[in-house]
């Protein structure tokens, strides 16, 4: 079990600090940041098939949402809080405003722990994911117009021995990747990044994602 203490901060934060991230370019594609929070369990993951907690938990989590059903792109998929880079900002800030913006965490650059390998994704963007850490995180506040509900994943459950789940699409010669949680699974590309947050944060691998593929409702 991992907690959400100071030790494990230092883990993410010295992983992260020595990996040696590789960045995309974005000359043709629409800059774009997502931020991993890490934060407490809270009262139960909130999602079927994961266990409900009866008291606060120090186990460490990451947070998660569900897109809104009203969003014209990708209703209801699951996602990490971010969005698009605005003109001046850099990765960090945008996924900053963004964690903001989408669930009402409020924090600066000193949270941040590091950054994994930039992610470009069939639709056209290239996405930056930046580790951050949050802690309690105990006063969430989904925005109605970006998020239907909010998730906290404890960082074990991305250790299961079913993960990840690879899938041949027929005419791709990478395969698509997915990540198992309670009795569903997130597709890439927000599965790739929580593979490396886990091969990387967790085990001290050093894995790359940028190859894996992405199921086609993500990008159609």
């Amino acid at each position: 079990m991992y907690t959400c203490d100071a030790d494990f901060r230092e883990q993410l934060h010295a992983r992260l600090r020595q990996f040696d991230r590789q960045a995309a370019s974005m000359a043709e594609t629409v800059g774009a940041a997502v931020a991993l929070p890490v934060v407490e369990c809270g009262y139960g993951a909130n999602l079927e098939g994961l266990p409900q907690l009866d008291t606060w938990s120090q186990d460490a989590a990451l947070l998660l949402t569900r897109r809104s059903s009203r969003l014209r792109d990708h209703p209801r998929q699951w996602a990490l809080p971010g969005g698009r880079i605005d003109p001046g900002e850099s990765g960090v800030e945008a996924a900053l405003r963004e964690l903001h913006e989408e669930v009402g965490i409020d924090i600066d650059e000193s949270q941040v722990l590091g950054q994994l390998d930039d992610f470009v994704t069939r639709s056209g963007f290239t996405i930056t994911p930046v580790v951050v850490w949050v802690g309690d995180a105990r006063d969430v506040t989904p925005n109605p117009d970006e998020v239907d509900s909010v998730h906290r994943i404890p960082v074990a459950e991305f250790l299961r021995d079913d993960a990840p789940m690879l899938d041949h699409d027929e005419g791709e010669h990478w395969p698509v990747l997915r990540m198992p949680v309670g009795t569903t699974w997130i597709a890439a590309p927000t599965a790739a990044l929580l593979y490396q947050f886990r091969e990387l944060c967790l085990l001290e691998h050093a894995t790359r994602v940028a190859h894996f593929e992405q199921p086609r409702f993500a990008w159609k």
